[in-house]
C-alpha cells in the first residue's frame, strides 16, 4: 500500500521550494548580505541567514502539504510536520553555503523524500543548482533526469580521468596525498557541493567522487539516489556495510564515495589515508 504522503506531487513541491529559494537569494545579492550569520544549526555548522531563509521556504511547502512526515534538515534538525510520520524528508537548503556566500558556483538545494529512515528508502531525490538553474532528480526504479531529460545509463569499463573531491579541509589533505596519487586519476576537481558532485557522477561529468572527511545525510540523501538510478554505485564506508542501510538522521557520519561503475568504486573504497 502506498504511504499517503508519497502519493503527493513531490517533484512539484521541490520545484516550488527551489523557486522560493531563488527569491531568497535575490534579496541578498551582495557578499555582505549573504555573509550574515544566524547562529549554529542543529547539524553543527554556523548557519547563514540565507540558509535559514531558504530552509523556511522549504518548510512552508511541507506545511502546506498537510501530510504527516518527519523532516530532517541541516539547520532545524528533526522536525515533526503535521504530527510526524514514517515518511522522511531530508533537506539541505544550501549545499555549498560558502560558495553561495561568496558568489561562486555551484551551490544547490537538496531534498530527498523517503518512505522510511534509511538511504535505501529514498523514493525521490531532487537537487537544484541555484547558480546554473540545472534541475536534477531521480525516482526509485524510474531512472535519473536532468532538466526533464533522462540521463543515459553510465558507461562501464572506463578509468579515473576526473575524480571529484569534497570536504577538502586543509587538515585532511596531507593525510590523503598518497592515497589520492594511488587512484591513478588524471586530475582532481573540488566544487564545494557534495550534492552536485554526486549529480556530476550520475551524468558522467566526473568518473568518481571521494570525500576526505565525513558527511551527513543532508549532504548525500538525494544525490546518492540520482547516482544509483543512473547506473552508478555509492558507498558510505563508516556508516554500514550496506550503503542502503545508512540512516537518514543527522547522527549519520561517513565519507561518501561514488563512481560510475562498481569496479571504480571498489578501487576508491580500498584507499586509506596515511
Amino acid at each position: 500500500m502506498t504511504v499517503p504522503a508519497l502519493a503527493a506531487d513531490w517533484l512539484g513541491l521541490c520545484r516550488r521550494a527551489a523557486d522560493g529559494g531563488r527569491a531568497v537569494l535575490q534579496r541578498y545579492p551582495q557578499y555582505a548580505d549573504r555573509a550574515a550569520t544566524a547562529g549554529p544549526g542543529v547539524g553543527g555548522d554556523t548557519a547563514l541567514v540565507i540558509d535559514r531563509e531558504v530552509e523556511d521556504a522549504v518548510f512552508s511547502e511541507l506545511e502546506a502539504l498537510g501530510e504527516p512526515l518527519t523532516a530532517v534538515s541541516e539547520e532545524r534538525g528533526e522536525v515533526s510536520v503535521a504530527g510526524g510520520g514514517p515518511v522522511h524528508v531530508v533537506i539541505d537548503p544550501i549545499d555549498g553555503s560558502r560558495n553561495a556566500k561568496r558568489g561562486l558556483a555551484p551551490f544547490a538545494l537538496s531534498i530527498a523524500v523517503a518512505s522510511g529512515a534509511a538511504m535505501g528508502d529514498v523514493e525521490l531525490g531532487y537537487v537544484h543548482d541555484f547558480a546554473s538553474g540545472e534541475d536534477w532528480w531521480a525516482r526509485a526504479g524510474e531512472g535519473a533526469y536532468l532538466d526533464g531529460q533522462a540521463l543515459p545509463t553510465l558507461a562501464t569499463g572506463g578509468d579515473l580521468e576526473l575524480v571529484g573531491l569534497e570536504t577538502v579541509h586543509p587538515s585532511l589533505v596531507g593525510r590523503w596525498v598518497g592515497a589520492l596519487e594511488a587512484t591513478g586519476a588524471a586530475r582532481l576537481r573540488g566544487f564545494g557541493s557534495i550534492a552536485l558532485a554526486l549529480c556530476y557522477v550520475a551524468a558522467g561529468r566526473l568518473d568518481a567522487l571521494l570525500t576526505l572527511g565525513e558527511t551527513r545525510s543532508v549532504d548525500t540523501a538525494a544525490g546518492q539516489l540520482i547516482v544509483r538510478e543512473a547506473g552508478g554505485a555509492v558507498a558510505f564506508p563508516e556508516a554500514d556495510v550496506d550503503p542502503l542501510a545508512a540512516t537518514l538522521d543527522l547522527d549519520m557520519r561517513s565519507r561518501v564515495i561514488a563512481a560510475t561503475e562498481p569496479a571504480l568504486l571498489d578501487r576508491l573504497v580500498a584507499l586509506q589515508p596515511e
